[in-house]
């Protein structure tokens, strides 16, 4: 019920427009979210890289409605491409495409995603095409496809696919069979019951199901979860079957399970860590609260506490 609850404060542009312009606000988003500026991303990389911390950078925005704001958030993916290539740090972007004009121009998005792809790989990057709600995921899959098959984007761009989800699993054999990099992850979003399992058990089921279909595929991939059953369970398949430890990666979020990111890589596995920056914070900071009501309590004791 929590989690529903959250999910929709997270679509409330009035709460949004309040929470965004408020101190306290972005003082509490502040566990999740890495600042409000690119530099102050870019510091929060070089201290990750220092402890061996792999990152994806993401500018937060969604849901854009004129081609000049879609335009302004590809300015800002283009200048982190030259920053985190200047300074040499081991990072690649995250984005999504309502952020890019999806909502009203589908081909004015793959444009401008096609032009990040093309500096990515002129920088030795890499962009990961989110996913958000199930209305994106037919058109995140079959866009990501396009651009993986031009000249610039062969593994220079991968996408996000929802365990909860009923069709990822035919969704993953389609882009392994291409070549295209997964990261896998629960989902955060509402679904209907009629496109995604409704208990959680069945979603962790799935979600360990595909994920060693990935690790075993030849294609690298990306394991995005802070379940500790989950992680063990996967460290056991690696020990029975031998799996490289660079055939994938484990991925977390920036502000969560800090102890479990340096356990792996003290054990000698790859880790790569979101980092979410920017204003624009508020639809994603709720959907952490969504994913685990209990970040709530922490986050009310660490504001009591300063």
């Amino acid at each position: 019920m929590l989690r529903s609850v959250f999910i929709a404060l997270s679509q409330n542009r009035t709460l949004r427009s309040f929470a965004e312009r408020s101190s306290i606000g972005r003082k509490m988003s502040g566990r999740f979210v890495a600042g409000m500026t690119i530099d102050e991303a870019l510091r929060a990389c070089e201290r990750m890289n220092r402890e061996d911390i792999a990152v994806t950078l993401d500018a937060l925005g969604e849901s854009v409605t004129t081609e000049a704001e879609a335009e302004a958030s590809a300015n800002v993916y283009h200048a982190m491409l030259d920053a985190l290539a200047a300074r040499g740090l081991n990072a690649n972007v995250s984005l999504k495409l309502s952020q890019m004009g999806m909502d009203f121009d589908a081909a004015l998005a793959e444009r401008i995603v096609g032009k990040l792809v093309e500096h990515a790989s002129a920088v030795n990057s890499f962009v990961r095409v989110d996913m958000e709600g199930s209305p994106y995921t037919e058109a995140t899959i079959a866009m990501t496809e396009r651009l993986q098959a031009c000249g610039d984007g062969a593994g220079r761009v991968g996408t996000v696919l929802q365990a909860y989800l009923y069709r990822t699993e035919a969704d993953a054999e389609l882009l392994l069979g291409q070549g295209i990099r997964i990261r896998l992850c629960k989902g955060a979003y509402n679904e209907p019951a009629e496109i995604a399992f409704p208990q959680k058990t069945d979603v962790d089921a799935n979600y360990v199901k595909l994920a060693k279909r990935m690790m075993t595929s030849g294609v690298f991939c990306g394991l995005a979860t802070h379940d500790g059953a989950i992680v063990e369970k996967l460290l056991a398949f690696v020990r029975e079957r031998s799996v490289p430890k660079n055939a994938f990666e484990f991925q977390m979020l920036y502000g969560i399970r800090r102890d479990l990111q340096r356990r792996l890589v003290k054990l000698g596995f790859g880790v790569r860590v979101y980092v979410p920056f920017g204003p624009e914070w508020y639809p994603y900071f709720m959907r952490r609260l969504a994913e685990r009501p209990a970040n709530v309590l922490f986050l009310l004791k660490n504001f009591l506490k300063s």
